[in-house]
């Protein structure tokens, strides 16, 4: 079903000439988003509201984390520019 539309997304990327890593580092990014909303929402439902928090705290350190590689060669341009 999703199939096509990450190969889509993908193959633009890839012509823009973004790295695969970092095509795959924002689909990660966009799964742990979609996985952290709907854990923190379902605590908040059955009135676990500080799990929820604590969820989405973990959610928001996971994107964080995955998203260093990006953050390294974004300075590295900057790096060069300068």
């Amino acid at each position: 079903m999703l199939e096509y539309p990450v190969s889509e997304i993908r193959d633009i990327f890839l012509t823009a000439g973004i790295p695969e890593s970092y095509i795959s580092s924002m689909f990660k990014a966009l799964a742990i988003c979609c996985i952290t909303h709907i854990s923190g929402e379902l605590c908040r439902d059955s009135g676990e509201a500080a799990m929820g928090a604590a969820a989405e705290l973990w959610g928001r350190a996971a994107v964080v984390v995955i998203s260093l590689p990006i953050v390294r060669g974004f300075i590295g341009l900057i790096d060069k520019l300068i």
